[in-house]
């Protein structure tokens, strides 16, 4: 007899068409998942947009929302939205897995303690940064950071996205237990170097000898971008026969003031900036296109972007301390210089120069750092059936 399917539902703060980390995460789990059970995605609909959830091979269920003024996200509104949830509770899900400890995060665990079954969170952010931005006071940044500890205190498990992470939400935050890791991975698959997109990008850009440098993300200070773009105008300085050009995906809340600098350094020849980029084929001819990944953010916590890179032997330069190099050895499998801006552009230059290290950590990054989804997501479901058999014994 064929065993019956488990319903799985997903929630998370935010989706397409925002494009972010976690809605890249949500959503992958969401396709592989469908494979083995039926699965839901929960997620707040975004104002003034029109987006086809039809796309999508599993089911999304959007409640209302609120656009946030002067920033990229907006303000899911679950509580307000009775046909939403009504139309949770129309469902009988086995399990429940949070993206984020917000509105709909706190509703899931509220539906999964009403029904008896697990619930799941993922830490996918250091939400102190977030909020020590948004609020400038580190007093009342604690007491929001204690806030979300409590909802995930309610969790049944939480994961963390590296083991630094864990660390973090452990030692520093309070969570009251270390939590699993289960690292993140990506769909995308390497690319023939005759590519006809990756072919195509070389001609755009008009590509020769020069090195390719390349940053995807949201252009905001906690990312990075401002530091980054600092280093390469010392690096040009510095280094003048040293020809590269830097391509900046992605759009965001600090992205004038970023272009206002570069103008202000006299680096637009240098530096290019190719806005948002959704197609994911042509994603990764930029991943590898590129010599190296910058990613100087001491803000993320394990960016699905680093596993991008290394699906196209690219390997990324962080910043010491960040939560990012938690998966890497410096010079094996990526390269970590100090976080100052100076030395970074110092890195970079002695990174490229050394051609036989170089190489290596191009092969190491691919072999260590590149995981598919397929394969992660195998080990996500058999933890699901275990945490809803040991729920129901």
């Amino acid at each position: 007899m064929k065993a019956k399917k488990i319903t799985i539902g997903l929630f998370n703060d935010t989706f397409f068409p925002m494009v972010d980390g976690v809605v890249s995460v949500v959503d992958n789990y969401a396709r592989e998942l469908c494979k083995y059970a039926n699965v839901i995605v929960f997620v707040p609909s975004i104002p003034n947009s029109k987006f086809d959830d039809s796309i999508f091979p599993y089911k999304v269920v959007r409640c209302k929302s609120l656009k946030i003024p002067y920033g990229d996200y907006a303000w899911p509104q679950p509580n307000f939205d009775k046909k939403f949830i009504d139309t949770l509770n129309s469902y009988k899900l086995d399990i429940v897995h949070i993206h984020s400890p917000f509105g709909l995060g706190k509703m899931a665990i509220k539906y999964a303690k009403k029904n008896n079954i697990p619930v799941i969170a993922t830490m996918h952010s250091q939400f102190k940064q977030d909020f020590k931005r948004a609020v400038k006071l580190n007093s009342l940044a604690n007491i929001l950071t204690k806030s979300r500890i409590k909802i995930f205190n309610k969790c049944d498990e939480c994961w963390a996205v590296n083991q630094e992470v864990a660390r973090i939400f452990y030692e520093d935050y309070g969570y009251k237990t270390m939590p699993r890791v289960m690292n993140n991975a990506t769909e995308m698959k390497k690319i023939a170097k005759n590519n006809l997109e990756l072919k195509n990008l070389i001609k755009k850009y008009n590509i020769k000898s020069e090195k390719i440098f390349l940053f995807v993300g949201r252009l905001n200070k906690l990312k990075g971008v401002i530091f980054l773009a600092n280093s390469l105008k010392i690096l040009k300085d510095k280094y003048p026969d040293f020809k590269f050009k830097m391509l900046y995906i992605g759009t965001g809340q600090d992205e004038e003031e970023l272009k206002e600098l570069v103008n202000k350094n006299n680096m637009n020849k240098d530096i290019i900036f190719c806005g948002k980029i959704t197609d994911r084929k042509l994603l990764a001819a930029y991943y590898s296109l590129a010599d190296l990944f910058l990613f100087p953010s001491m803000y993320d916590a394990s960016s699905i972007v680093q596993i991008e890179a290394a699906s196209q032997c690219t390997p990324t330069l962080f910043v010491k301390g960040a939560a990012t190099t938690a998966t890497i050895s410096n010079n094996v499998n990526g390269f970590i210089a100090e976080n100052n801006e100076k030395k970074y552009a110092d890195k970079i230059y002695e990174i490229i120069n050394n051609t036989d290290l170089y190489k290596s950590v191009c092969k190491n990054v691919y072999n260590d750092i590149y995981i598919n989804w397929e394969d992660k997501i195998k080990e996500v479901y058999e933890l699901y059936i275990e945490l809803i058999n040991k729920k129901n014994n």
